[in-house]
């Protein structure tokens, strides 16, 4: 099962990573200045990562494939690694739906 980190960043944001069950990062959260926004933040990826609909598949400047979550309003929740390949990035949002909603929450800050 996955897990959500939360950590504070250099400038004393909280941010979160949702790690697979082998401790791969998944997904990354964006900057909050709290970490009530962060965990609600947490809970939007929760509620939004079954939904194909809320993927954004994009591609780098360099070629590279890789995704955002976006919650119902549109605003970005969540940000994946730059793949290799579409069939990796792809593994990556099949990972995200499958770890997201179970995922257990640890308080690294």
């Amino acid at each position: 099962m996955g897990k959500f980190e939360i950590k504070k960043d250099k400038s004393d944001q909280f941010r979160f990573n949702l790690k697979a069950s082998n401790g791969q990062v998944i997904l990354s959260s964006e900057a909050y200045k709290t970490k009530a926004s962060c965990e609600n933040g947490i809970a939007s990826v929760k509620a939004n990562s079954t939904d194909d609909n809320k993927y954004e598949r994009k591609t780098a400047k360099n070629g590279n494939p890789y995704f955002n979550l976006k919650a119902t309003n549109g605003q970005v929740i969540g940000s994946s690694e730059m793949y290799s390949s579409t069939s990796a990035m792809e593994n990556g949002i099949a990972s995200v739906k499958n770890n997201a909603t179970e995922a257990s929450i640890e308080d690294l800050s």
